[in-house]
C-alpha cells in the first residue's frame, strides 16, 4: 500500500496542472507593463500557474501586484534590472534537495523575483483525502540552491 501511495504522490509532482503542454505566458519576466485596474505602470517580477491560468506578479514600485493577462496591457520594453536570468524555467522538471520523504522530483510552478534574486515556485505536498485542520500552503517558494536540473 505504501509503494502506491509513493507511486501516487511521484506521478501526482509530475503532472503538469496545465494538462500535456505548457501554456504560453503573456507577459515576459521583468517586462515593462500597464496596469489597467490600478492605472499604473510597472514591471512582471514572477509568474505562477494559479487557478487554471497564469498570475502574473507585477511590481508596481512600493507594492507587488497580482494580475491576470487580461487586466495588463503589454509595452514590450523590458526593466532596466542587472540581474542574471533565470536558471530554471516554468514547467521544467527539477529536483527538491531539501525535502525529507517521498518523491524529490517536481516541475516549476512559477518564478518570482524577490530582492534580487530568482525564487522558483514548487509543490511541497500534494492534496489531501480530509482537508487539514489548519490552512497550509501546499507551495512554496524555493531558492536556487535548493533545486537541480533533472535531465530527461
Amino acid at each position: 500500500m505504501i509503494e502506491l501511495i509513493t507511486a501516487f504522490e511521484t506521478s501526482w509532482y509530475l503532472s503538469p496542472p496545465w494538462g500535456q503542454t505548457i501554456p504560453p505566458v503573456a507577459i515576459n519576466l521583468l517586462e515593462r507593463v500597464y496596469l489597467r485596474t490600478t492605472r499604473t505602470f510597472g514591471y512582471c517580477c514572477g509568474i505562477q500557474w494559479k487557478h487554471e491560468c497564469w498570475i502574473y506578479s507585477i511590481d508596481c514600485r512600493n507594492e507587488i501586484l497580482h494580475a491576470t493577462q487580461n487586466q495588463i496591457i503589454q509595452t514590450g520594453e523590458l526593466e532596466a534590472i542587472s540581474v542574471q536570468k533565470p536558471a530554471f524555467v516554468l514547467g521544467e522538471r527539477v529536483i527538491l534537495c531539501s525535502h525529507d520523504k517521498g518523491t524529490k522530483q517536481r516541475l516549476i510552478l512559477g518564478i518570482a523575483l524577490v530582492h534580487n534574486s530568482w525564487f522558483y515556485i514548487v509543490e511541497l505536498m500534494s492534496p489531501t483525502l480530509t482537508p487539514p485542520l489548519t490552512i497550509s500552503n501546499r507551495f512554496s517558494l524555493v531558492g536556487e540552491k535548493s533545486l537541480v536540473r533533472v535531465n530527461v
